[in-house]
């Protein structure tokens, strides 16, 4: 049971679950009060005839369905093989992630402005001060399964990787430091630039920004220099790339840690609809694996 491994070796559940011991037990005891608060909501609406406590007892503990659901994100087996390593069916690996997933897509907001988003005040405290900051863009494309009408398909047909693709777009702060903004889950053909205008729209319109060359023609963004037909770049141009290359390097970091979680790297498997909810449950998880989002004990 790979529960029982972790807590053997919890050094290890970093390379399993893609996060801390540390933070497994802090992800554990929000995702276990949260699911509490909504059976105990549940039975206060039933109109009970039998007695509370009847049914067939679950086969996995909590814990073990949230350590399945984790499990999932991480390593992206199959249900069948997720059933084998859980030692439960296939259909019963396979709701039981569906079931947990709302949960922890709750309790892990996937990025700042999403976490203080219930709150005006906040948002607005927040939005100004990130003016003080050059935010870092950039734009990720995941496979998906090619669909079987021939104009479903071609609404997802990336020209650029040749295949079916659904885009995201990832705001950063300086350095990587936390997920600013993400937008996920649009056809792979829509232009970076459409993208990241959509996503302005919830920044300060002083907001300064730092992307590559397909982010070029927006306002308030820094891009490279890019060389003109028979002509070279200078030297000063090259210095700038140079540096707004470094600068721009830590977004790619952070595009990085979202693809240690499968999930959210390999070819897309589950039904399209449940895209958004489960890419932005990887991206709360990488703010709680990078320390940028703390949950309360």
């Amino acid at each position: 049971m790979v529960f029982d491994y972790i807590q053997k070796y919890p050094l290890r559940t970093k390379q399993i679950l893609g996060i801390s011991y540390e933070q497994l037990q802090s992800l554990l005891n929000c995702a276990l009060k949260r699911h509490q608060d909504i059976k105990a909501k549940q039975e206060s609406q039933k109109i009970r005839i039998n007695a509370a406590g009847g049914g067939r007892p679950e086969n996995l503990s909590t814990e073990e369905q949230v350590c399945l659901c984790l499990f999932y994100l991480r390593q992206m087996p199959t249900f069948q093989v997720l059933g084998m390593l859980f030692e439960v069916s296939k259909t019963e690996a396979n709701d039981t992630f569906h079931s947990w997933i709302p949960i922890l897509r709750d309790i892990l907001p996937a990025s700042l402005l999403e976490q203080v988003s219930n709150n005006e005040s906040d948002l607005l405290f927040v939005q100004e001060v990130l003016t003080n900051f050059r935010l870092l863009v950039d734009s990720l494309e995941q496979p998906i399964y090619r669909d079987s009408d021939q104009k479903k398909q071609q609404k997802y047909f990336s020209g650029k990787k040749r295949q079916h693709t659904l885009k995201s777009l990832i705001i950063g702060m300086p350095e990587g430091k936390d997920i600013v903004e993400v937008e996920v889950g649009v056809p792979g053909p829509t232009a970076d630039i459409k993208l990241f205008r959509q996503s302005q729209e919830q920044f300060d319109k002083s907001q300064p920004f730092s992307g590559d060359k397909g982010f070029q023609g927006g306002e308030n963004i820094t891009t490279p220099h890019k060389r003109k037909p028979k002509r070279e770049l200078s030297q000063q141009q090259k210095d700038e790339n140079k540096a707004l290359s470094s600068n721009r390097i830590f977004i790619e970091h952070l595009i990085r840690l979202l693809k240690i979680f499968r999930v959210a790297s390999q070819r897309f498997r589950l039904k399209l609809d449940t895209y958004e909810q489960i890419i932005l449950t990887a991206c709360g998880l990488v703010r709680l694996r990078i320390g940028s989002l703390i949950l309360p004990t």
